[in-house]
């Protein structure tokens, strides 16, 4: 057993160093207490980490919540990085995507992420069993497909040219 996989440091530093830092930053940020208060602040964040890394139950929650939380940041750093990558554009070059262009790369990017997530959690395979399966997925599926074809039909038809051809 490493010390990272300890569970004196995942269950005791970790959460302890988490709280007092971020309700030290609350308090220096908010100047509750006062202006000038470090050492207070320092104290009420100690007092408050210490409670939390002695009651099981609150300790609990953040050690399961803050690998999540992970998760889901670096999940919105790749769609950020996939959709500045494509959609971004330089005037100092004249290089200038257009709107439509851009709304496209981002579903595309908001598709592939999706998809991504899906993958690494295995839940893709539970998904592509219902919707290919006897049940009603597939029935599901075609009936939102269909929808969103008419939605797209209806809300283009409007649209014509005005010289009357």
């Amino acid at each position: 057993m490493s010390l990272f996989t300890s569970p004196i440091f995942t269950e005791g530093v970790l959460p302890f160093l988490l709280v007092f830092v971020l309700i030290f930053a609350v308090l220096q940020k908010s100047r509750v207490l006062g202006e000038g208060k470090s050492k207070i602040d320092a104290l009420v964040s100690l007092a408050i980490a210490l409670i939390l890394v002695g009651t099981p139950a609150p300790r609990n929650y953040i050690v399961e919540m803050i690998p999540w939380l992970a998760v889901a940041l670096v999940v919105l750093l790749i769609f950020f990085l996939l959709y500045g990558f494509a959609a971004g554009s330089t005037k100092e070059s004249g290089f200038v995507i257009p709107g439509w262009m851009k709304n496209t790369i981002l579903v595309l990017a908001i598709i592939f992420v999706i998809v991504l997530v899906l993958v690494i959690t295995k839940t893709w395979d539970k998904l592509w069993d219902w919707l290919s399966g006897d049940g009603m997925g597939g029935t599901v599926v075609m009936v939102i497909i269909v929808a969103v074809a008419l939605w797209v039909a209806i809300g283009t038809g409007g649209k014509s040219d005005s010289s009357g051809k």
